[in-house]
């Protein structure tokens, strides 16, 4: 057997090797996740903009949080230094503004983490068609690497160029895919070991 098939064997979920109180669990696991990941998918194809502003809300309530631990560390925190001591105040502070500005603006912050996210995505992809480029003269298939690439740099540039655009398509290609992959996972609860259950009552 070799190395990928014993990595595909540690991760499959074989019902024969199961009890049957771990198949329902594995049942009910699935059924739960894939009609959580529905409703987030049409919540988020229903209200992309609500739903980013939410996750906003979260990362406000999380830069509130930090900061307030590292301001805390900064003044009862007598084992470091001064200077750590008044680094991590000034870093606590700088952060919990940050998350009052998240609060106060959740759905602007929002769409400036998704835009955020978008760039970085289109530099990724520029940067990864330019090595494929670069390293395409010791490809076995040099035509197809170089294709890779110029294709690879021109989406980068076309996601650069309209970020929000892509922004939206984003949102939306993760939404169908979260309610893809749930509409599988409740499948999968109600055929998961459904076979071995019905021998184990013979």
């Amino acid at each position: 057997m070799s190395a990928s098939q014993e990595t595909i064997d540690i991760f499959a979920l074989d019902p024969a090797t199961l009890t049957k109180k771990a198949i329902n669990g594995m049942r009910v696991a699935f059924g739960v996740s894939g009609i959580i990941a529905v409703v987030l998918g049409i919540i988020l194809l229903v209200w992309p903009v609500k739903t980013i502003a939410v996750v906003a809300v979260i990362l406000g309530i999380y830069f509130l949080v930090a900061g307030a631990i590292k301001v805390g560390v900064g003044i009862f925190g007598h084992s470091i230094s001064g200077g750590m001591r008044a680094l991590n105040i000034v870093l606590g502070l700088l952060v919990m503004v940050a998350g009052i500005i998240a609060l106060r603006n959740s759905a602007a912050t929002g769409e400036a983490l998704l835009i955020f996210t978008v760039i970085m995505i289109g530099i990724g992809w520029i940067i990864e068609g330019i090595i494929a480029l670069v390293e395409s003269g010791k490809a076995e298939s040099r035509g197809w690497a170089i294709i890779f690439g110029i294709i690879s740099i021109i989406a980068g540039i076309a996601v650069l160029a309209i970020p929000g655009w892509t922004a939206f398509w984003l949102v939306m290609m993760s939404a169908i895919m979260l309610v893809i992959l749930g509409v599988v996972g409740v499948i999968r609860a109600f055929t998961f070991g459904k076979e071995f259950l019905k021998a184990a009552k013979l």
